[in-house]
């Protein structure tokens, strides 16, 4: 009987310390299929632009409020007919339920609102395409892999990085 007892124990203790790991291989799997998310909403966001004289769209986020204004220039509106579905504009790690009071787990920057894809800038500060983001988390849902990844952005050149890789620390 202690013989089992001590087996049952030892299990448990192995079973404590693999809970942590297994939380962070989910995460990390909810991460991936997030970028994946980006990644398509970049193929239409390029649609987009080359339907529209190489001009970004004009997107604005929609507000988490009972009183919110009807969506018209949210992301969800504007994309619907180049995203295939809007499924795509949640993120599985969306804990906070942003997609569905706001339409979309990511934000946009406004910054970049109807501007010409070949020359976009910030604030009148011309700046080179790998460096502006576009779309991003709106907020931490990647919490679990550690400080500093937490957020997704997905970049004006097309490629995607988490908020470390942007600060340009590793």
């Amino acid at each position: 009987m202690i013989e089992l007892l001590v087996v049952i124990a030892v299990i448990g203790m192995l079973a404590a310390l693999l809970l942590p790991v297994l939380g962070k291989a989910k995460e990390h799997g909810r991460a991936t299929a997030c970028l994946s998310n980006l990644h398509q909403i970049g193929a239409a966001l390029q649609m987009y632009v080359a339907e529209n004289d190489n001009k970004m769209p004009v997107i604005y986020d929609a507000l988490l409020s009972t009183n919110a204004v009807p969506r018209t220039n949210t992301i969800d509106v504007v994309l619907t007919n180049h995203l295939g579905s809007t499924a795509v504009l949640r993120c599985p790690s969306d804990d906070k339920r942003l997609f569905e009071g706001t339409g979309s787990s990511y934000g946009w920057n406004v910054f970049i609102n109807g501007q010409n894809a070949e020359h976009l800038n910030v604030l009148n500060l011309t700046t080179a395409p790998e460096k502006i983001p576009l779309v991003f988390d709106k907020e931490g849902f990647h919490r679990a892999r550690g400080a500093g990844k937490e957020y997704n952005f997905l970049y004006a050149d097309g490629h995607i990085k988490n908020l470390l890789e942007l600060a340009g620390t590793k």
